[in-house]
């Protein structure tokens, strides 16, 4: 997430990954194209990954260290998303002949959800998740660099729409806004874009269950390692916290993956956004927060920003894949 996003939020979203396919022939009948559904399920993912970034700002706040409370995050998604791939094909979808892809992946997207947690402890959760809608600018600008990917007018107009609504939130220099976890939170959006160009390639062959499997298994890993030096006794209140970033956390996951499935991401990419609506009233229950009004000025520039990104590559046949890094 990040719920990041958009997960475009998307990429995440809270964001999304880019690849240029052929668009398929129109079709009415077909279960893909269930799109009220398909929202359903958007609307179900960001609700969770925003549930999820909940708990891990009380995790935090209980003292539990950010290595431990990744590692549960992934390690108790496990079992939702072993009972997506046995209902996906079973075992024989994880085969793969890019495994040092997967391992490139899992490394770059373990670094990327340091920061996307680091920015949720740090920052509010409303102007984290603000701050989290840029993947979209920062994917345009590294398809350009990296890619070579033309990038017109539009979308570089759009890019620059979206860092004024970034200056607006962050205010340098007079924002209470802590500006170390507006760097992180932007760091965050960088790590997840750059993600996304790993995935532009290995989605031509890896299918989605297949990436998230092996990302979750990868990461547990060295996770699992550095456990024993920073765990601690917990209350049950804790334990129950930790739990429940994993399960939010993979089946909002598992949830955003499926609702492409039903409708092609320019119908359900503007559900992303809700996530701000979420996030805005979990940081006034929970903490008492409500965000400014340079955040209310800030953020509705940067959702424009990448919705019309999204829509300017939906013009041009470029699909975005989901986030699946949080």
């Amino acid at each position: 997430m990040h719920l990041r996003a958009p997960l475009a939020s998307t990429i995440g979203t809270n964001s999304l990954y880019a690849t240029k396919v052929s668009a398929p022939p129109p079709t009415t009948d077909r279960p893909e194209d269930r799109r009220t559904f398909a929202l359903g399920l958007r609307l179900i993912a960001i609700t969770m990954l925003s549930t999820m970034l909940v708990f891990v700002k009380l995790s935090s706040e209980h003292g539990v260290a950010l290595p431990e409370i990744m590692f549960w995050r992934q390690f108790a998604a496990m079992p939702f998303i072993l009972i997506w791939v046995f209902s996906h094909g079973g075992l024989a979808t994880l085969a793969t002949r890019r495994f040092g892809s997967h391992v490139k992946r899992s490394t770059m997207g373990l670094v990327g959800m340091v920061f996307t947690f680091g920015s949720a402890m740090l920052l509010p959760l409303a102007e984290s998740t603000t701050i989290g809608f840029t993947v979209p600018m920062f994917a345009t600008m590294l398809s350009a660099w990296l890619l070579k990917e033309y990038v017109g007018r539009h979308r570089w107009s759009a890019v620059l729409v979206g860092f004024i609504g970034v200056l607006i939130v962050v205010q340098p220099g007079r924002s209470p806004l802590p500006l170390l976890g507006a760097a992180v939170g932007l760091t965050s959006a960088v790590l997840i874009a750059f993600v996304s160009i790993q995935l532009r390639d290995m989605t031509r062959t890896e299918a989605p269950v297949t990436v998230v499997f092996w990302f979750s298994l990868l990461s547990s890993i060295p996770l699992g390692l550095a456990l024993p030096f920073v765990m601690t006794s917990h209350s049950p209140e804790v334990w129950a916290m930790l739990v429940s970033t994993g399960l939010f956390g993979g089946i909002g996951q598992i949830a955003l993956t499926s609702s492409l499935r039903y409708a092609p991401v320019s119908t359900v990419v503007g559900m992303d956004y809700l996530s701000l609506i979420s996030s805005t009233l979990y940081g006034w229950l929970i903490w008492d927060h409500v965000p400014g009004s340079s955040t209310w000025i800030g953020a509705p520039l940067i959702i424009a920003s990448g919705l019309y990104i999204a829509w300017r590559e939906h013009k041009r046949a470029i699909v975005r894949l989901p986030e699946i890094a949080a």
